[in-house]
């Protein structure tokens, strides 16, 4: 557990594009200092440091000194080493998705983080998205049947060191797992790159032990944008729009009612009420407090490790594919 008996030091780790929304979250929340960031480019280290009134460093060693807690936006191939580093230097970390490479680096921070009783928590935002919070408040998502999610984005030259499992599918991926509580058994996953060397757009359906199927499809050269997730349970059909921040039900209610021309059961249809917030300012504080009071994080290393797990498995049924005797990079 940090020292309550005084404020919290932070840092950034990666101030590209996402490193800087961490940094700024960090300097506007009042719990915590956030007195450096770190970056591969001494340019961009002394921009962001400029810009929020703090030291730019490009040696991250270099402060693990002086800071409590960091946030770890680095490429993917550089979260182990980093993470593994800081986590040694007795610095609590919030790690980027996806975790690490591979499953065996995984272990490792899990097992060190236990060890050195420090908070590793994994950035699956949409844990913390206003509608996934309400979801989990309302108490409706019972057991889930089916689950079908789609998460389509237009082409963007950003997180191209990883394929779409890895970079937007792994999103859904986690939350289908924390909605279903169970342990997937058989995965079967189709995909193909087009823009890239990588896969850019993917299908994969995951079966339960417990029964339920869950259908998702990523895309990252799509023409327009869509991102939601549709469950259906005994009673309920939910609707999560995450761009819209809004959830869409129609649940089974008592009696009947009369549907072209038809007696069927009646079904009442209702709106979710949200409460909209900053989901990247939620999920940083949520690692400042887990820090501060010593408990475990929402999104521990552990819910990471599944969701990386799922996440291979996925793209291995991919890689088993072959069009026309064309291999590709996964």
């Amino acid at each position: 557990m940090a020292d309550s008996s005084r404020r919290l030091r932070a840092a950034v780790i990666g101030v590209g594009y996402l490193g800087r929304f961490h940094a700024q979250k960090y300097k506007h929340l009042d719990t915590v200092d956030l007195v450096a960031v770190v970056d591969s480019s001494a340019e961009r280290a002394k921009e962001i440091g400029e810009e929020l009134g703090v030291p730019g460093y490009t040696d991250y060693r270099k402060i693990l000194d002086q800071v409590d807690l960091v946030s770890i936006s680095v490429p993917t191939q550089l979260h182990f080493g980093i993470t593994q580093t800081c986590l040694k230097a007795g610095v609590h970390v919030l790690l980027e998705k996806p975790m690490t490479n591979t499953l065996e680096e995984a272990d490792t921070l899990i097992a060190l983080a236990e060890k050195k009783n420090l908070v590793l928590q994994v950035g699956h935002l949409k844990r913390f998205h206003p509608a996934v919070v309400a979801l989990n408040k309302s108490k409706i998502l019972d057991t889930p049947k089916f689950i079908e999610a789609q998460r389509l984005a237009p082409f963007k030259s950003r997180s191209l060191d990883v394929d779409v499992v890895m970079d937007l599918m792994i999103h859904d991926i986690d939350l289908i797992l924390n909605f279903v509580q169970s342990e997937p058994v058989e995965i079967e996953a189709i995909g193909t790159p087009v823009l890239t060397k990588h896969v850019d757009i993917a299908n994969a359906r995951i079966k339960f032990t417990n029964g339920c199927i869950a259908d998702v499809t990523a895309s990252r050269i799509a023409r327009g944008t869509i991102r939601n997730i549709r469950l259906f349970q005994n009673d309920a059909y939910i609707v999560l729009d995450f761009p819209k921040k809004e959830i869409r039900l129609m649940q089974r209610t008592e009696g009947t009612m009369i549907k072209d021309g038809a007696e069927v059961a009646a079904v009442e249809e209702s709106s979710l009420p949200i409460e909209d917030h900053d989901t990247l300012e939620v999920e940083i504080a949520a690692f400042v407090d887990s820090v501060s009071r010593g408990v475990a994080p929402q999104v521990s290393g552990r819910d990471g490790r599944k969701a990386l797990d799922v996440a291979i498995r996925i793209r291995e049924a991919i890689a088993k594919q072959s069009v026309n005797g064309l291999k590709w990079d996964t």
